[in-house]
């Protein structure tokens, strides 16, 4: 049996040591697709590691991670810059913007700390710390702005919390056996969608904002992680591995982008499978005008 303090020490180290080691040798392709029509456009293709498209809230730029840092680009690729660059770094691949677009949230490997989760004003000033506990990962922000939604280990149980967005008490939404990850909210507030590994298979599922009227949207055998609700409330967007992943959710690995009807459960495929996972979607990337997808393609 593994010892409290091994136990402690890996839940700090695991999440380093994932950031740390950035694939070699690997091109990223960054793309944005439309929903409709299926037509694919590469914003940027380069040899190095990116992930985790956001759109931006006015539709004009993607934000993505690299190397510890945020990095602005244009939908036509021009690069704009990187974001707050003397006041971010350790960023990993959760972050993201609030529905007004006027907060940006990330979450930050601080050192020694695995990740805790920070809002900083879009038009700038310092970093807040918000989640005093670690490992914390951020996901979501109701369309209110009030309350962050994220994925954290407590007691050594993955599970939903949600923590005011200004700080202050944390509050558990989820309970089952197994990983819950990927909390997101709806466009009008009234659905927190996530995924889910109780079943024994990664699944999407969706809940209240109190996390009550918890249900299943998902029932295939693939793995199915990450769904994104669109602007319209009809559609998630989810990323699916072809094959059992014990839970996990590695880069690397054969999956493809598919729609899902929250109403009638009903999934089309948005892309051919291709070479991604971690890093792909991981976070929000609809469009604002709920047309169009962002997400990251990897090529070995």
């Amino acid at each position: 049996m593994i010892s409290r303090f091994l136990l402690s020490l890996l839940i700090v180290l695991v999440p380093l040591l994932t950031f740390s080691q950035v694939p070699e040798n690997i091109k990223s392709e960054l793309v944005i697709l439309n929903i409709h029509s299926g037509e694919e456009k590469t914003v940027l293709l380069e040899n190095r590691h990116f992930e985790a498209p956001n759109w931006s809230r006015d539709g004009n730029y993607l934000l993505i991670n690299a190397a510890g840092k945020l990095e602005k680009i244009g939908l036509d690729g021009q690069k704009l810059g990187l974001l707050f660059p003397d006041q971010i770094d350790r960023v990993n691949n959760d972050h993201g913007l609030s529905f007004d677009g006027k907060t940006l949230v990330f979450s930050r490997n601080d050192e020694g700390l695995s990740s805790r989760i920070y809002t900083i004003p879009i038009e700038g000033g310092t970093p807040k710390l918000i989640t005093e506990n670690y490992p914390s990962y951020w996901h979501g922000i109701s369309p209110d702005g009030k309350t962050l939604v994220y994925c954290a280990e407590r007691n050594g149980a993955w599970d939903i919390w949600g923590i005011p967005t200004e700080g202050g008490k944390e509050v558990r939404l989820t309970s089952a056996e197994g990983l819950d990850d990927g909390p997101e909210y709806s466009y009008d507030g009234q659905w927190i969608y996530f995924n889910s590994h109780r079943t024994g298979r990664m699944h999407a599922y969706r809940m209240k904002p109190d996390g009550s009227g918890q249900e299943q949207l998902t029932f295939d055998d693939y793995d199915n992680w990450f769904p994104h609700p669109s602007p319209d409330g009809k559609t998630a967007v989810i990323i699916s591995y072809l094959e059992d992943q014990k839970g996990a959710h590695p880069f690397g690995k054969d999956v493809k982008l598919r729609l899902l009807d929250v109403e009638s459960k009903e999934i089309r495929d948005l892309t051919p499978v291709f070479y991604g996972g971690q890093g792909t979607i991981n976070v929000h990337s609809w469009s604002p005008d709920g047309e169009w997808i962002a997400f990251v393609r990897y090529h070995r």
